[in-house]
């Protein structure tokens, strides 16, 4: 798994993940324990190199909390 961040220079920042097969499987299966039991899982970081991002966090967003972000 590869994440970078992305400067979009207006206060506004991207991020991007690589994924292989492997892995995208694992997140099919990581979501899927997401929606059964409405809990939380992380993409956690080796922390070597120069710093960057350190930790994804995934949780069930209940109905009555507000979105900020959709899928595209």
């Amino acid at each position: 798994m590869k994440v970078e961040i992305e400067d979009f220079k207006t206060g506004w920042h991207g991020i991007s993940i690589g994924l292989n097969s492997k892995q995208i499987d694992g997140m099919i299966n990581m979501l899927n324990k997401l929606k059964e039991n409405q809990d939380h899982f992380h993409f956690r970081s080796n922390f070597k190199g120069k710093g960057g991002v350190g930790d994804i966090e995934f949780y069930f967003l209940n109905n009555t909390d507000e979105d900020n972000m959709h899928l595209e």
